[in-house]
């Protein structure tokens, strides 16, 4: 068994789904991708991935094997290229999924600078607020807020986001405005549907305690953005990040609340499925993201207790 070869086409079979497109990528027979595939299961004494007549899936052992195929290829790649040449110049298809209002307004104007320097890249994008499975759906990184979603993957910081609670200034004039946490028992909240705690909200008191507050509210909606605009209509109060509601607060047409109670920042993170290298484009990316965002222009400066006094007196 040439090892190198059923690496190879093992993990073609992955990223394309499909033992005949495997084929036609490596330019051999569909026969031939099963028999390497067939024999590195056998060598490995494992299955590596399920099989029916509809579809493959990766087992357990496959998802850990091809992690590591993943990188073994990517190494041996970027060796290739090193003997060529005083750099690695990132080249190839990036797959990336991101947040959708994030990617829209922070991604891709990253990507558009990005391929302005590296212009042999290119990007298959999918925007999408869910957490995606990077091996099972062939993702080579993902921009994810808050936590990474799974021990299996690695997380290279970017920046952080902060949750900001506001209102119009027409809704606040017309129901008043909230002075703690539990005021907002009384009032309507937007509330976004994929939280992970889609009916409680956070907020740190000035003793850095958690307080988890119950909302409620006759709007939920899978989309920052959507929640937002209502918001800016007066029809009642968002939580929601600095990257969306940032530019409204700055402009007046939003008002921060409860600022003193502004919960801990959340971590913006280019994470991988990989622990121990990253391949030239997704290392490039990641170093040009972390430059890029490293002076957030969504960020929201905190307010202290001391300092919310003071604008209320």
């Amino acid at each position: 068994m040439d090892r190198f070869q059923a690496i190879s086409a093992f993990a073609r079979v992955v990223e394309s789904g499909s033992f005949v497109r495997a084929a036609e990528r490596l330019a051999i027979s569909v026969s031939a991708v099963s028999r390497h595939v067939a024999e590195l299961e056998a060598h490995l004494n494992v299955r590596l991935l399920n099989r029916t007549t509809r579809r493959l899936s990766l087992t357990e052992s496959g998802r850990v094997f091809y992690e590591h195929c993943v990188q073994l290829l990517a190494d041996l790649d970027e060796a290739e290229q090193s003997a060529g040449a005083s750099a690695v110049t990132p080249r190839g298809t990036l797959r990336l999924s991101a947040p959708v209002t994030f990617g829209e307004r922070h991604v891709a104007p990253a990507i558009a600078a990005f391929i302005e320097r590296y212009p042999e890249m290119r990007f298959d994008v999918e925007l999408s607020d869910r957490a995606v499975d990077l091996v099972d759906e062939r993702f080579d990184a993902a921009v994810r807020i808050g936590a990474i979603g799974s021990q299996s993957l690695v997380g290279r910081m970017l920046g952080e986001t902060r949750m900001v609670c506001c209102a119009a200034p027409a809704y606040l004039a017309r129901r008043g405005e909230p002075r703690r946490p539990e005021d907002l028992a009384g009032h309507e909240s937007l509330i976004y549907e994929y939280a992970a705690q889609r009916n409680t909200w956070l907020f740190r008191d000035r003793d850095g305690a958690v307080r988890q507050v119950k909302v409620s509210g006759a709007v939920h909606a899978n989309s920052g953005r959507f929640l937002e605009v209502l918001a800016l209509e007066g029809r009642g109060i968002a939580y929601e990040p600095d990257f969306i509601v940032g530019p409204e607060v700055r402009a007046g047409r939003l008002v921060p609340i409860l600022r003193a109670f502004q919960p801990a920042p959340s971590p913006v993170q280019l994470v991988y499925p990989s622990r121990r290298h990253l391949s030239a484009k997704v290392r490039a990316f990641a170093d040009f993201l972390r430059e890029r965002f490293a002076t957030a222009e969504w960020t929201l400066k905190p307010v202290g207790a001391a300092a919310e006094r003071r604008t209320r007196r």
